[in-house]
């Protein structure tokens, strides 16, 4: 699995501003958390994927390497609902199931179209961000690449000592929680030391910081924002035209 993104010429989803998407990713999120429909987390979904392209994910190999934790953990909030609630059916397994995934992807939209560093900037420019919080955000991102080639270290490692599941799915799912662990050790480490170096560099020292490179909401942003808005108004409007929409504050 790899995050590597395009040139920022072919991913046109770059030229947004991270501030504006992530307003559209609260404006999602809102969306999608006062409902319990299948209708609207659908319909937001399908928007979703047509924008994938635009990010830089072109063929459904590249979504299932990026994405098949958040496939898998949605069947299962889907499949546990369903078995465990008495009034859950299977429409709300599945509304619940796509709500998940339409929750995730505007985040995969974020982190495979947008420069870390545009992040921080943005983020102290227009939101007023301490740095100390922009930047560590900034540190994050760089760092997923690196813990996704550790992963896949950690399990070459344990395939040349023998170590393999083979066609065991338990098996499999063992020595992932294992490598997982593993990971999050070594994570957890590494943030420590970064973390030790940046307070080190004076990025705690309380000194008000200048930007050298900026950030600048063009027309394009306020668009982007005004189609998030349209879309998750059309799949509400549409989910109450059909009679499926279930809002959580009334007990749906």
């Amino acid at each position: 699995m790899t995050l590597a993104l395009l040139p920022a010429a072919q991913v046109r989803l770059a030229a947004i501003n991270p501030v504006a998407q992530l307003t559209s990713l609260g404006l999602v999120s809102v969306t999608l958390l006062t409902t319990l429909d299948a209708v609207t987390p659908t319909l937001v979904l399908i928007v979703e994927l047509l924008v994938l392209p635009a990010a830089g994910i072109r063929s459904p190999v590249q979504l299932l390497r990026r994405t098949w934790p958040l496939l898998l953990g949605a069947s299962m909030v889907g499949v546990v609902n369903v078995l465990v609630s008495s009034d859950a059916g299977p429409l709300v397994g599945l509304g619940l199931a796509l709500r998940v995934i339409a929750l995730a992807l505007p985040g995969v939209l974020l982190v495979a179209s947008t420069d870390p560093v545009r992040l921080a900037d943005a983020l102290t420019t227009h939101w007023r961000m301490p740095t100390r919080f922009a930047y560590g955000a900034l540190a994050a991102l760089r760092l997923v690449p690196l813990l996704i080639a550790e992963l896949g270290t950690i399990r070459l490692a344990r395939r040349t000592r023998g170590v393999e599941a083979g066609r065991n799915p338990l098996m499999a799912l063992r020595l992932l929680g294992g490598a997982m662990f593993t990971l999050l050790v070594g994570a957890i480490r590494r943030g420590s030391r970064l973390a030790t170096a940046m307070d080190a560099r004076g990025f705690d020292s309380g000194i008000v910081r200048t930007n050298a490179r900026g950030s600048v909401l063009r027309r394009r942003d306020w668009l982007y924002v005004a189609a998030t808005v349209a879309v998750c108004g059309t799949a509400t409007a549409v989910s109450i035209a059909v009679g499926t929409w279930s809002p959580i504050f009334i007990g749906g």
